[in-house]
């Protein structure tokens, strides 16, 4: 409803002062599952993992977004803000995601893997309210925001933070990148777990979107006592051709004054398109992005991925376990639109300190997608 009035505006003052333009984005996916004796068996299935629709533009002096996506029950809100640029910096005002690390930044259209990194299970907070500052110059990119830890549709989490990302791009040459960066961000959680707010969790699935009983529970703070979290992250990645890579570490701190938490996780990724395109390089945001087929025939690319997590929680509930996981795949691209991806994953749940493994589950996932 929020989007009627802005877009009558727009249809009845179309002028260089007010546009619209749309985008949105339909993934679909499967994933099947080999289990192991061990732990409870995943259930193969299949579902719309997302189903995006945008209008964004420019309102006079500011530029807008409204993104939601209508892939669950109901709609769920993504960016929803608007937006002024001052030479070489961007101010956000409204509902975005806060500025954090590298694979956060990287959309999900154009990550060379299906599923994300453990880090951004761990690192990112989501889509938040709050004002926000982006900038470049030179090679350098930075950005920071302060932000409720609400959202439109998640008033539950109660609190505030505030996130700072600051890193360099050397560009050899076209086609020829190095990049590294770092994130640092402060959380301060009211009471989660009671009084309505939600508990603070950190239960990655470490079998995929669809492994529910893969969860590896790491972090779980219910009491009620206010939580500080600390978060801290590197990134590096590089461009050479048709090959990238990238390369992350981050550290999250909890402490609610008589428990503490930790949770550290990593990952690297490697990718070569076969048909000799190179990625491009957003030097703005310090991001790689989409690869574009030079034939008519399309693109393909594969991908290799390691992913490591581990994490505990002490005194009081003596949680600690790890997980780690490869990924291997191939994605084709076709000249517009449309692009198909295969992974197979091998991952295995331990029992950090009886060094036991839990369950060891593969699953070969695919995605069609189709975005514009």
């Amino acid at each position: 409803m929020l989007l009627l009035p802005l877009l009558a505006t727009c249809l009845a003052q179309a002028n260089d002062d007010v546009t619209l333009k749309a985008s949105g984005r339909l993934h679909y996916q499967f994933a099947h599952f080999d289990n192991d004796a061990r732990g409870k068996p995943e259930c193969h299935g299949d579902d719309l993992r997302a189903a995006w629709l945008a209008v964004f533009g420019k309102l006079h002096i500011v530029d807008y977004k409204f993104e939601a996506d209508f892939a669950g029950h109901r709609p769920v809100a993504r960016d929803a803000y608007i937006a002024r640029s001052i030479g070489n910096t961007t101010l956000l005002l409204g509902q975005f995601q806060p500025i954090s690390h590298l694979d956060d930044r990287i959309s999900s259209n154009h990550a060379p893997t299906i599923e994300r990194s453990w880090l951004m299970q761990t690192l990112p907070p989501g889509y938040r309210l709050g004002v926000g500052a982006t900038g470049h110059r030179d090679g350098w990119f930075w950005g920071a925001s302060a932000y409720s830890l609400e959202s439109i549709d998640a008033w539950k989490h109660k609190g505030h933070a505030a996130g700072s990302r600051l890193g360099y791009a050397a560009r050899y040459s076209p086609g020829h990148v190095l990049h590294l960066g770092m994130t640092a961000a402060r959380e301060e959680y009211d009471h989660p777990g009671t009084r309505g707010a939600a508990p603070l969790r950190v239960h990655p699935r470490t079998a995929g979107y669809f492994a529910d009983n893969s969860r590896l529970p790491l972090i779980d703070f219910h009491s009620g006592r206010d939580v500080a979290v600390t978060k801290l992250a590197v990134e590096s990645a590089g461009l050479h051709g048709s090959f990238s890579w990238q390369v992350e570490y981050g550290n999250v701190c909890y402490n609610d004054g008589q428990q503490r938490g930790e949770a550290r996780s990593g990952y690297v990724l490697g990718s070569w398109v076969l048909t000799g395109e190179s990625p491009s390089y957003d030097v703005k945001v310090g991001r790689l992005g989409p690869i574009k087929p030079a034939r008519s025939s399309g693109a393909w690319e594969l991908e290799v991925q390691y992913d490591h997590i581990q994490g505990r929680q002490w005194p009081l509930h003596r949680l600690q376990g790890a997980a780690e996981a490869w990924t291997v795949g191939v994605n084709w691209y076709a000249p517009q639109y449309v692009r198909l991806m295969l992974d197979w994953t091998d991952s295995r749940r331990r029992d950090a300190p009886g060094g036991r493994t839990l369950d060891h589950t593969g699953v070969l996932a695919g995605r069609i997608q189709f975005d514009f």
